[in-house]
């Protein structure tokens, strides 16, 4: 019963946390554990400071993610996978900016690891259309949704979107496709 309340507890935290941040406040350690109505203290029980604390959402947010790439890859081809993947990617980013923002806050070690996970669920569909040029065509793709979505959230592209994204993602897929038949 104590594991189980220490998990309940924990996902409270993680809870109140992304709340916090999605209603763009303070994210600290004290307030989460009054959001969440316990003791200031509860929450060192599972994260040793603010930044452990923002990691763990952080990686919650991956996980959504992938939740929400593996939903969009329920297609019949892979090229359509892969443009339904990047429209869920920045409708993602626009519906959670500040946990979007967050994920990739000093993401500075180059592509994540290929495991199952967000970025995972994409390699997997690029490999499909450019299994020879595989690195490089990974990268043009996971750089043109990124990108996409870092400009919706700059205010770039329009708000509610615009029918050239959708286009743009399927000039890339079509590109990624191309490159293996040179």
């Amino acid at each position: 019963m104590a594991n189980e309340n220490s998990l309940d507890l924990h996902a409270r935290l993680l809870a109140a946390a992304l709340a916090a941040l999605e209603r763009g406040e303070d994210v600290g350690l004290r307030a989460i554990a009054r959001d969440a109505g316990v003791s200031a203290m509860a929450p060192y029980r599972h994260f040793r400071d603010k930044a452990a604390l923002l990691g763990a959402v952080a990686m919650a947010g991956f996980d959504d993610l992938r939740n929400v790439l593996l939903m969009a890859d329920q297609k019949p081809d892979a090229r359509t996978a892969l443009v339904a993947q990047g429209e869920a990617y920045i409708a993602f980013a626009r519906a959670r900016p500040a946990l979007f923002r967050l994920m990739f806050a000093g993401h500075d070690d180059g592509p994540p690891p290929v495991e199952d996970n967000a970025y995972g669920v994409m390699v997997r569909r690029v490999q499909e259309l450019a299994p020879v040029n595989l690195d490089a065509a990974t990268l043009a793709c996971w750089a043109a949704v990124h990108g996409m979505a870092t400009l919706a959230l700059d205010g770039g592209l329009p708000a509610g979107g615009s029918p050239h994204e959708r286009a743009a993602l399927e000039l890339v897929v079509a590109g990624l496709a191309h490159t293996d038949r040179a």
